[in-house]
């Protein structure tokens, strides 16, 4: 009988290259893989190069700082964000559901050192670019989420286990036909209420003014949610969110920008 591993590799299907992965121990190319049903999804994967230091921050970083959202386990948030030493934290928790290459991430965790951060992207060189800058600015209160945020929301993460939600300006699929893959619809904020304490603040950013609108209107539809501003409309952007890359660029080319800054409420103060 002869011995298998000595056996000669058996050819690959033409077209169909062995790839080795690119990060070992990095984030994972679809961390839920089919543990979870496939459904519309509310973001589009870029395809954009991963640069030598994104890469090297992926590769050293990644083990200390980053998760993969594979839907099979609850987070523990004080774990998650401890010291160290190990010693569990006693941070608050924002979640900010897409930051781009992170620079904007970076600079309010750096304002805030007494709160968490936990980002949530698909995109490769921004996971990377997150890491670099948390690293050189000595950002122990970031952590980053490779995966899809609604997974995140509904699988892993305890009852009233955050402080905040904050999206900042999503993919507005502008195309009407596209309208049902936006993120903030009734069915995400339902989803997102259970995760938030009472009093979290829900923090939404765009500079499309007809999903500002949608937000706008479904916001205060909801029951969990109440707005911040006394008149019903938007507020003025708070001194805590910097002006991103994509604001400069939406600025640019006239657009108006529009936070929104609802509440989650108790459950007795439901309307």
């Amino acid at each position: 009988m002869s011995d298998s591993s000595h056996a000669p590799e058996a050819p690959r299907p033409p077209g169909r290259p062995q790839v080795a992965p690119r990060f070992p121990g990095g984030p994972q190319p679809d961390p839920a893989g089919s543990h979870h049903e496939r459904r519309i999804r509310s973001f589009q994967p870029r395809r954009s190069r991963v640069t030598t230091s994104q890469g090297d921050a992926l590769r050293r970083l990644w083990p200390k700082w980053g998760l993969d959202i594979d839907g099979l386990r609850t987070l523990d948030l004080a774990e998650l964000f401890a010291a160290e030493d190990g010693t569990p934290s006693g941070l608050p928790v924002v979640l900010e559901i897409g930051f781009g290459m992170g620079e904007a991430t970076a600079q309010m965790a750096g304002d805030d050192p007494d709160t968490g951060i936990l980002a949530v992207d698909v995109h490769t060189p921004g996971q990377g670019n997150l890491l670099g800058l948390a690293e050189r600015g000595g950002l122990s209160n970031v952590r980053v989420a490779n995966g899809d945020a609604i997974i995140l929301l509904r699988e892993m993460l305890p009852p009233e286990s955050l402080d905040g939600l904050r999206v900042y300006f999503p993919d507005p699929w502008p195309k009407a036909r596209h309208h049902k893959r936006r993120l903030i619809q009734p069915e995400f904020l339902t989803l997102a209420a259970p995760s938030l304490k009472p009093g979290a603040l829900l923090h939404c950013a765009t500079d499309w003014e007809e999903y500002a609108e949608q937000m706008l209107e479904v916001l205060t539809e909801h029951p969990d949610f109440e707005n911040t501003q006394a008149d019903g409309g938007y507020a003025p952007r708070p001194d805590f969110r910097p002006l991103t890359r994509f604001e400069g660029q939406g600025l640019d080319k006239g657009h108006v920008v529009h936070d929104l800054l609802f509440r989650k409420v108790a459950t007795a103060e439901r309307h």
